[in-house]
């Protein structure tokens, strides 16, 4: 079975990048459902954690981690803007490496 999960992860993960200005690139808010996080804020205490270790590999959190914003629907065709950041495959394995251990 956890070989099944791996392979299913690892899919969703793959398609759900896409290349932006040349880069291929994953949003926050995707991987944070391939996660399992149900919970944005909980989400952004991983993502911080992330960003701690890359600065300490000696990248720049900057170059792994944009912080943009994605328009959404809210009802009456009316849309508002909620935050999102642009990972790196980078950024993508240190969240992934700090996250929460009980998660698949």
């Amino acid at each position: 079975m956890r070989k099944e999960i791996i392979v299913r992860l690892a899919r969703s993960f793959e398609e759900s990048g896409f290349v932006h200005e040349g880069i291929e690139v994953w949003m926050a808010r995707d991987l944070q459902a391939l996660l399992g996080y149900s919970k944005w804020d909980n989400f952004l205490t991983v993502v911080d954690r992330a960003k701690i270790a890359c600065a300490s590999s000696g990248q720049e959190i900057d170059d792994h981690f944009a912080d943009v914003g994605k328009m959404v629907p809210v009802g009456s065709g009316a849309e508002r803007e909620i935050p999102d950041i642009i990972l790196t495959r980078y950024a993508c394995y240190l969240i992934a490496q700090n996250g929460d251990p009980r998660k698949e």
